[in-house]
């Protein structure tokens, strides 16, 4: 019987402030350019006066958030199980997610008082990403936030390696795989980010256990976590760690292993502006095809073609009409 959801996600709601910066801006304001550094609430302030606000946007986002919702925008269904504060951006994330058709289990009237989490998202001229993420209230996200009739009627479960940094967050993601594989779920996780892996290998490696069904990473992450200086070395020991596995390469495409062989995914070539979301889109289109019925060598064609449509513009998500061309060009 086919399940209400193709994919449950979990992690931290945020609500993306997408802004442009120049070089020295990193030096100037001692920011680690390339990596997600998480900030208490005044750092992040400090930083947000030293920007141009008038020239940035909002979006919704979190690594899980835009997983799900590109799986939505594609055609699938999937839940989200999150936190946000009953303030305006808890407000803006949540009317997001319905816009989108992702349902949750959170309601405004739920909704704790206090700070939603909020992530400055500064691109520099060479299209990196660097990320300061102030958690608010998603910090508390913890096992209460679980939905296990949700988690029981989807295809997949959805793990946020994001979460580790968090000891409520990381009891959350333990809870919620041993609810899946209580009802036979298969189990997906993302490294999310090169600094979990990083500074948080103990708590990734509870996380992953004896396997997890499907891991997503890119080359970095990958070997970091194995220990290795090279793909060729870190792909046979993900096979220890993983049955299947997605390695994303950045401009030279992706390696997915389907649990018997490697299928190499060609790039597709685009200038790319902004690499934010890249991944999460990678792993939100690839999700959608696996549970719809595609090949992995299919689903990774869609993934390849619709992170590189992210990477030429500002901000993690597609628009509608963008999701449909990405589908018709595959036809």
């Amino acid at each position: 019987m086919a399940k209400k959801y193709n994919v449950y996600g979990i992690g931290n709601a945020i609500v993306d402030i997408i802004t442009e910066v120049e070089h020295d801006f990193f030096e100037k304001n001692e920011v680690e350019k390339g990596v997600m550094t998480l900030v208490d609430e005044k750092r992040q302030q400090h930083l947000m006066k030293a920007i141009n606000m008038s020239k940035s946007r909002l979006s919704g986002g979190g690594s899980a958030g835009n997983t799900v919702t590109a799986i939505n925008q594609f055609g699938g269904k999937s839940f989200y199980s999150c936190l946000v504060a009953k303030d305006d951006l808890g407000k803006f994330f949540l009317n997001d997610l319905k816009q989108n058709g992702v349902a949750t289990n959170l309601t405004t009237d739920t909704c704790p008082e206090g700070e939603s989490g909020r992530c400055l998202v500064m691109t520099s001229p060479d299209a990196q990403r660097t990320m300061n993420t102030f958690l608010g209230v998603s910090s508390f996200l913890s096992p209460d936030h679980l939905d296990e009739e949700a988690i029981k009627n989807s295809e997949y479960i959805y793990l946020e390696g994001y979460l580790v940094a968090s000891p409520k967050g990381l009891e959350a993601m333990k809870e919620a795989k041993r609810l899946a594989e209580k009802h036979k779920v298969s189990v997906a996780l993302t490294f999310s980010d090169p600094s979990m892996v990083k500074y948080f290998p103990t708590q990734m490696q509870e996380i992953v256990g004896a396997s997890v069904d499907l891991l997503f990473c890119n080359d970095e992450e990958a070997m970091i976590y194995t220990g290795t200086s090279s793909i060729a070395e870190a792909r046979e020991k993900l096979k220890d760690i993983a049955k299947r596995f997605v390695i994303t390469l950045g401009a030279n495409g992706a390696l997915i292993y389907d649990g018997d062989t490697f299928i190499s995914i060609e790039p597709y070539k685009i200038t790319a502006i902004d690499t934010n979301g890249a991944g999460d889109m990678f792993a939100g289109a690839f999700l959608f095809g696996i549970t719809n019925g595609h090949s992995y060598a299919e689903a990774g064609k869609l993934a390849s073609l619709a992170s590189s449509k992210v990477v030429a513009q500002y901000g993690p998500r597609m628009h509608t009409d963008q999701v449909l061309k990405v589908l018709g060009q595959l036809r």
